[in-house]
């Protein structure tokens, strides 16, 4: 088994810790360097010749597709996978044009990054299902697309987001395609994202007010969801499939009783851990993995990476991406 050579470039410490943790899932992966901006990566390559770089479009002295031009003249073999927040299908495509061979967005990254790897070792484009808009291929060959808004992943899945517009985006994308696809949706955020993803929801034309009104979008505030399952600091399993078992009930209504029609998408498990309560949010995790078996739902739990900063940390960021 061959060794592939990465080199991670990300200002973000946290992202960084993140890509290099999905890559310690290879064996066969070895991250052989990072850089936290544009003019380090473009050194760090010449120098290193790595297989693959996996490359932040937003950097520090020199942005991502400047750095990326540069490397594809200095490490010609070397192949550029962009993991980025930007969604914009004319970013994407300028970015690809720059030589690289796939895209992914930051807020799909936990469930795109290690299919996307692969793809663009094979010398594929991979292009993210996050992206807004249509993407031409850069070749003669299709690019593989990530699942888009036509396909609802009847799963639990977790994302890790770097703010909260990497949030907003995320989640939005789960919500429309939910929507759209003629399924109801439960939302459990803070009051802040919740405002966000109706912003955005609508920006992308999204009848949202409708949806409310037919009961087929239920947006809860987090801390008042929490209390309603948790008892002395960790989630009561009887209450918790009591207050989802009532919602789920409530929006499948709207698709003529059917629960496998219902998606849920919240930051439980996040706001628990950002208070120290590790065990607890593994334990949603886990409540969630049952949730998702018992209905055959789609379920997106969302975690912020900068909660993810000690090396202590490690092991429960492993754990919690194991749980999905």
């Amino acid at each position: 088994m061959s060794t592939v050579r990465v080199l991670v470039v990300d200002d973000y410490e946290p992202i960084r810790r993140f890509i290099c943790s999905t890559l310690g899932k290879k064996p066969e992966w070895q991250v052989i360097g990072e850089a936290p901006d544009g003019l380090e990566a473009v050194r760090r390559a010449q120098e290193l010749q790595p297989d693959l770089i996996v490359l932040d479009l937003g950097l520090p002295g020199q942005n991502g597709i400047e750095a990326a031009r540069q490397i594809r003249n200095l490490s010609p073999r070397s192949k550029i996978l962009f993991v980025s927040q930007e969604s914009s299908a004319d970013i994407v495509q300028e970015a690809l044009g720059s030589g690289a061979l796939g895209y992914v967005v930051k807020a799909h990254a936990a469930s795109e990054l290690l299919v996307a790897m692969e793809t663009v070792l094979e010398g594929r484009q991979f292009v993210s299902g996050g992206v807004s808009g249509h993407i031409l291929a850069g070749g003669s060959d299709s690019p593989v697309l990530a699942p888009g808004r036509q396909d609802i992943t009847r799963s639990h899945q977790v994302e890790f987001y770097s703010d909260d517009a990497t949030f907003v985006v995320g989640f939005s994308h789960f919500i429309e395609t939910a929507l759209i696809a003629g399924s109801a949706v439960i939302v459990v955020a803070t009051e802040s994202n919740r405002e966000g993803l109706l912003q955005r929801l609508r920006e992308r034309g999204v009848d949202i007010v409708a949806a409310i009104e037919r009961g087929s979008y239920i947006a809860l505030d987090v801390a008042d969801t929490l209390s309603t399952f948790m008892e002395n600091d960790v989630p009561d399993p009887v209450r918790f499939f009591g207050v989802v078992d009532d919602l789920i009930a409530a929006a499948a209504r709207t698709t003529a009783g059917d629960p496998s029609r219902v998606a849920i998408c919240g930051e439980c498990a996040s706001i628990l851990w950002a208070q120290g309560k590790a065990d607890a949010a593994i334990q949603v995790e886990q409540l969630c993995n049952q949730l998702a078996k018992r209905y055959k739902m789609g379920i997106l739990c969302g975690f912020s990476l900068s909660d993810f900063y000690r090396e202590e940390d490690k092991q429960i960021f492993q754990t919690i991406c194991s749980e999905c």
